[in-house]
């Protein structure tokens, strides 16, 4: 299958894009999925493809940076083992990380994907009691910018909880209210 086939409405926008479009990896992880619990759309491509229709930003880096984050960051969950433990092995996160460092050393990108779901796990597990922790995942965060608006990208499409995004929100709020400075 071509990724065109895969992400809806795709149409590569840069070389990386294209060149990524080809990666044998990525496809197969495009095509893994079925509908589940937050994502109705079924396959990791079909959940790539809302979000890449969300991304207003015109173009120009951001847009490069989101669009390569939309395109990675889930395409390693067909090799997450659910019966197994939890390792870095096995975890979608940090396997997409390690393709991703295949195309970039950008730490902005890298960090983003390994953290994109952090937030998530800690509001699902500890809830408000979690704000330690996450405001420990932000302040690892070399982009908060860009962490932020891919993660809420990610965390808007349809089947998703909406209290995460309002809880990270507040959090990030109070704790760049308290001197942590957002990149540019």
């Amino acid at each position: 299958m071509t990724i065109e086939q895969l992400v809806p409405g795709f149409r590569a926008e840069t070389a990386l894009e294209r060149e990524l479009a080809s990666d044998p990896t990525l496809l197969l992880g495009l095509a893994w999925g079925r509908p589940r619990r937050g994502h109705p759309e079924g396959t990791v491509g079909r959940h790539v493809g809302d979000i890449l229709a969300a991304i207003t930003e015109p173009p120009g880096p951001r847009r490069e940076q989101l669009r390569f984050l939309a395109l990675v960051h889930d395409a390693s969950k067909y090799r997450v083992r659910p019966d197994a433990a939890y390792s870095p092995d096995n975890d979608h996160a940090v396997l997409a990380r390690r393709f991703a460092q295949r195309y970039t050393g950008d730490p902005r990108l890298l960090q983003t994907l390994e953290l994109h779901d952090a937030p998530y796990f800690i509001w699902r597990t500890r809830g408000h009691d979690g704000r330690a922790a996450v405001e420990s995942v932000l302040a690892r965060i070399p982009d908060l910018e860009l962490f932020l608006r891919f993660v809420e990208l990610d965390g808007s499409t349809e089947g998703k909880d909406p209290r995460p995004l309002a809880w990270l929100r507040a959090v990030a709020a109070t704790h760049a209210a308290s001197g942590l400075k957002l990149a540019a």
